[in-house]
């Protein structure tokens, strides 16, 4: 019992599990972070081109 319990706590195979999530959730909140900057700059370009337009064809 007592080598079973020493073997379990001297595992770390899940550890590399645990690392890799926090990684993976730290470049998706980066991404989302990312995208939201872009989608407002493409937001705004593309309403500066279509007033601009509907003033040209007015």
């Amino acid at each position: 019992m007592k080598q079973a319990l020493r073997n379990l706590l001297r595992d770390e195979s899940g550890q590399d599990l645990i690392e890799y999530a926090l990684v993976a959730a730290v470049l998706a909140l980066a991404a989302i972070a990312g995208m939201s900057a872009l989608a407002s700059n493409i937001s705004n370009a593309f309403s500066a081109v279509g007033s601009k337009l509907s003033s040209a064809v007015a």
